[in-house]
């Protein structure tokens, strides 16, 4: 991600170590529910919490050193863990399959960005409704085509914009629900070698929705309508930031950026106000 662009809390969603960390997760509920149900000996789940429980430092370079070798990330990932537990870690993975893991945490990431940005739009809408009741009566030109009309008021150019992103946060819940779902059942998604009721478990403790029917990977028509929520709401964002910087041309001038004290707008023009957030 580029850093200036980013948000500490967004980046710290994707980074290695949190990935690493949901990882194991699942892996050790799954690792419950097998042994409540005889798979494997409870002494192999206790023993992956009770080092999990020391809060162990994710060592990223040794995963990635591992996996330059076997070219595979969960089991450089698998291996590193078993190094560090000891001999009860064999039984961690049982009857899974990479995409298990994989795709239930890519499901879990999704959905912590996404409560990022319900509260980003939380905190946009309380703004934009801030203002549109301080301008509720503030006449400005209404245009069609970019060319004078009837008049408006600035507080309805903000109560549309309000309206769209409402709509917006409506549809981010929905895609949120979408894609919060898990899949752990093994290769090619039959259950052959997994229980469902392990998938339920792990679900469970994840805040997931079991995937109905997988085809070892969760499907992803899912993502792609997440995706597409994201696009519709770049481009509200889009719209009244186009919106905002027209108001703020030179011959225009009827609203303007915040413009702090100290802040530059040009290196070569010291006169220049320049749009820069939208």
């Amino acid at each position: 991600m580029i850093p200036r662009y980013s948000r500490p809390d967004m980046v710290k969603i994707w980074e290695p170590e949190n990935r690493f960390r949901i990882w194991f997760e699942i892996e050790a509920h799954a690792t419950d529910a097998l042994a409540e149900r005889g798979v494997v000996p409870a002494s192999a789940a206790q023993a992956l919490w009770t080092w999990w429980n020391t809060n162990p430092t994710i060592d990223v370079a040794a995963i990635d050193a591992i996996e330059a070798v076997t070219k595979h990330d969960v089991i450089a990932f698998l291996t590193w863990v078993a190094e560090q537990v000891g001999d009860e870690a064999r039984f961690m993975h049982q009857g899974m399959t990479s995409s298990d893991v994989l795709d239930t945490c890519l499901a879990v990431q999704l959905t912590q960005a996404t409560d990022l940005l319900l509260a980003d739009m939380d905190a946009l809408l309380a703004a934009i409704k801030t203002r549109a009741m301080e301008h509720k009566f503030t006449p400005t030109i209404g245009r069609s085509h970019g060319i004078h009309a009837e008049p408006v008021t600035f507080g309805m150019k903000l109560a549309q914009a309000y309206a769209e992103f409402a709509r917006g946060r409506e549809r981010l819940v929905a895609a949120r629900a979408e894609i919060a779902t898990c899949a752990i059942s093994g290769a090619v998604g039959t259950f052959a070698n997994i229980d469902p009721e392990v998938e339920a478990h792990v679900a469970a403790k994840l805040g997931l929705a079991v995937e109905p029917v997988s085809t070892q990977v969760i499907p992803r028509d899912r993502h792609a309508m997440y995706f597409a929520t994201l696009g519709v709401i770049a481009s509200s964002i889009e719209r009244l930031a186009t919106e905002v910087r027209h108001l703020q041309r030179t011959e225009v001038l009827e609203a303007e950026e915040y413009f702090s004290p100290g802040q530059k707008g040009s290196s070569a023009m010291p006169h220049k106000r320049n749009p820069v957030l939208t």
